[in-house]
């Protein structure tokens, strides 16, 4: 027989109760509770940091001085297998063919493009070389160097899917010689337009000869090194010369922001509302957490939406690639020195990791700087925040931004408007739309919101950084 020798155990069964039991005794106590809790909440420094403007009419037009474009966008491809392809109209993004409508000759122009499949190491072009025809980066990474003043290499770019490299007068110039070596860093695919192929698509093509007549003679509007219209102007002269006159173009049609909507029925059974308002208006909190919920999203949209979304509204000029893959500190210095008064760089909370391993590696460590009583950390005193709206791809790859902000910087602003009927927050409002016949009261919650990019290099980013940790 075993015997238990407790005396706990004989305590609980030799003697009897002799109090109330803590369980009993809750049955009359009251409970101290929270409120509703939320894990999709998260800082929204993004929100926090635009400074906002008020948008009357729902509308903002950012007017800014003409602009001579000469075609710096990106190309897009199409895939089917192994083989790739230009898309015909995307053509138009090279300066030279910019404006250009004819889809047939743009896709006899598409189908005389080869592929070319690189390795990583491959030198693709060589400095000094002859310069024949274009090269269209379809997928990879690419580094151009040149020749520095002491003899040394310098770095240039790196390029990646959908820019290219080239010259317009690689195709129109048989005396054009490539001025920078462009190195394959990862394997990938080109397309190149030879100057033989686009020659023989031109004397087809009459219309086609008379728009590239045309462009030695836009290439040739005066204008200074942002693209913008010259102003004439004199300065260091001595006696009576003549003095230039001049005036400020402005783009004849400026791009106009529209107000965009995020918004919610929020759904509240009337039995819910009268009788179950203690200690917390259950109204209160179901509204408390939509609005939460609202402004995520409103978050999310800034990031990524494709009409008004920063990552898809930076410039292409203002798009960097890191040079190794991970984010490094001269990375970081690429990025910050693209811009005057950086104010913020927002990346995800994983990428920031990375920055700080990429750093540690150098034997460096971010600084931090103090944000509204909150401790950040920084590069060259620019706060870094983090912002899990940055999407991350499925090679582990993310994006860091980098902002200057303010109308009066020229800069990234939001756009709202407020004084809404039923306004709740700024730019938020919640109105009463009425209970249904099974007793559910029914408000429409409604946030406006929008942002504007003011100037080209107010808004930066620097693409595929890789964040995964390597393995050692």
């Amino acid at each position: 027989m075993t015997v238990d020798s407790s005396p706990e155990t004989r305590i609980t069964s030799d003697t009897q109760q002799q109090s109330l039991s803590t369980a009993a005794a809750r049955n009359l106590a009251t409970t101290t509770k929270s409120v509703p809790q939320m894990q999709e909440i998260t800082s929204r420094w993004l929100l926090r940091m635009l400074p906002w403007v008020e948008t009357k009419g729902g509308a903002y037009r950012v007017n800014r001085r003409l602009r001579h474009t000469v075609g710096d966008g990106r190309i897009e491809f199409v895939q089917e297998g192994a083989a790739v392809r230009v898309i015909p109209r995307e053509l138009g993004e090279l300066a030279l063919l910019r404006g250009f409508e004819d889809t047939d000759v743009l896709a006899a122009l598409a189908d005389r493009c080869v592929q070319q499949d690189f390795a990583a190491g491959d030198v693709l072009v060589e400095r000094g070389s002859p310069a024949d025809r274009i090269h269209l980066i379809a997928h990879g990474r690419i580094s151009q160097t040149s020749e520095g003043p002491y003899g040394a290499e310098t770095a240039i770019a790196m390029l990646a899917d959908g820019e290219h490299f080239g010259t317009s007068a690689a195709l129109l110039d048989p005396d054009a010689r490539h001025d920078s070596t462009y190195t394959a860093q990862t394997a990938g695919i080109l397309l190149t337009l030879s100057r033989a192929d686009f020659a023989a698509v031109q004397a087809s093509a009459p219309h086609l000869r008379s728009h590239t007549d045309g462009f030695a003679s836009r290439s040739r509007q005066r204008q200074n090194k942002h693209g913008e219209a010259e102003i004439a102007m004199s300065a260091g002269h001595v006696g009576e010369v003549d003095v230039p006159g001049t005036f400020v173009d402005y783009e004849p049609a400026p791009r106009e922001y529209e107000l965009s909507v995020a918004q919610t029925v929020l759904r509240i059974h009337t039995r819910v509302a009268d009788l179950y308002n203690g200690p917390m208006d259950q109204t209160e909190e179901q509204l408390r957490l939509t609005v939460e919920a609202l402004r995520e999203r409103q978050e999310y949209e800034l990031v990524n939406n494709r009409e008004f979304g920063l990552l898809h509204n930076a410039d292409f000029k203002q798009r960097i690639q890191p040079r190794s893959g991970p984010p490094t500190p001269d990375d970081m210095d690429d990025l910050l020195c693209r811009r005057r008064g950086t104010k913020l760089f927002l990346a995800h909370p994983r990428t920031i990791a990375a920055i700080g391993r990429g750093f540690n590696a150098c034997g460096l460590y971010p600084d931090h700087v103090d944000l509204g009583g909150q401790s950040v950390p920084a590069w060259r005193g620019v706060p870094i925040l983090p912002c899990n709206k940055i999407p991350i791809s499925k090679e582990q790859t993310s994006s860091i931004i980098a902002m200057r902000t303010g109308e009066e910087n020229q800069g990234v602003i939001g756009l709202r408007q407020t004084g809404l009927p039923d306004e709740y927050e700024p730019g938020l409002s919640v109105r009463f739309t009425g209970i249904n016949e099974q007793a559910i009261i029914s408000y429409l919650v409604s946030t406006y919101y929008s942002a504007a990019v003011l100037l080209p290099d107010a808004l930066g980013v620097m693409e595929n950084v890789q964040i995964a940790p390597r393995p050692h």
